[in-house]
C-alpha cells in the first residue's frame, strides 16, 4: 500500500496510529506528497486534492481518514479499532466525528491565518475556535468514553490534542481541561503515538 501524507497531517497521524496498533505499518510506503501542487499526481487518485490518499494494493484510491482507517481495519492484523454493529460502534463513531470537527475547526483557523492580513476574519476565527472549546467541554464530560478497549474514536481524540498541542499551544486547552489533560498525557506516551509524533 502506499500512503501520500503530509507530516504534519493530524488525520495522517490519525490513519498511521491506527494502522501501528494494527501491525500494519510495515505494509505501508509512506510519499510526502505537497497538496496543491499539480506535478505530484496526487489529483488523479484524489481529485479532492487532499491528503491522506491511500492506494491499496489493487490499485483503489481511498480517501478520507474515516475511510482508510476502516479500510485498514478490515485487513488482516491485530485487535480491530471499529466495534462491531450496537452501541459501542455508535459511539466509536460519534466520538470520531466530533474530534474529526474540532480538528476541521482548527484547520480552518490556520488557513484563515495564511490569508493576506486584511482579507482575515476575526469573527470567523472567534466562531472556528469557540466549535474547539465546545468539543474539548463535551470530551472531558465523558472521559469514560476515552476509557476500555482502544477503538477509532479514542484515537482521534488522540491525535486532535497532539495537534492542537502543535498549533495552537499558546491557547493553553490543558487549563481548562485538567482531566483530560491527564488522559492525554497517559495515551501521547503510546509506541504508536510517539512514533507518529509530528516535526516541531
Amino acid at each position: 500500500m502506499k500512503l501520500r501524507h503530509s507530516p504534519t497531517s493530524p488525520y495522517v497521524r490519525k490513519v498511521l496510529v491506527c494502522a501501528a496498533e494494527r501491525g500494519l505499518s510495515e505494509s505501508i510506503e509512506l510519499v510526502v506528497t505537497k497538496t496543491g501542487d499539480p506535478e505530484s499526481g496526487l489529483r488523479a487518485e484524489n481529485p479532492l486534492d487532499k491528503v491522506p490518499t491511500l492506494i491499496a494494493d489493487d490499485g483503489m484510491a481511498l480517501y478520507d481518514s474515516p475511510v482508510i482507517c476502516e479500510y485498514l481495519d478490515h485487513l488482516p492484523g491485530g485487535p480491530t479499532l471499529f466495534p462491531p454493529a450496537g452501541a459501542d460502534r455508535w459511539q466509536a463513531l460519534r466520538l470520531q466525528a466530533l474530534a474529526d470537527g474540532l480538528l476541521d475547526a482548527a484547520l480552518a483557523c490556520i488557513m484563515e491565518s495564511r490569508r493576506p492580513e486584511d482579507e482575515r476574519s476575526a469573527g470567523f476565527v472567534r466562531l472556528q475556535k469557540g466549535k474547539i472549546s465546545r468539543s474539548l467541554d463535551a470530551i472531558s464530560a465523558d472521559l469514560a468514553a476515552l476509557e476500555g478497549s482502544l477503538h477509532i474514536g479514542i484515537i482521534t481524540v488522540g491525535c486532535a490534542l497532539g495537534y492542537l498541542d502543535l498549533r495552537f499551544a499558546d491557547d493553553n486547552w490543558r487549563q481548562d481541561h485538567p482531566a483530560l489533560d491527564a488522559w492525554y498525557a497517559g495515551f501521547s506516551q503510546r509506541p504508536s503515538m510517539m512514533d507518529t509524533m509530528p516535526p516541531a
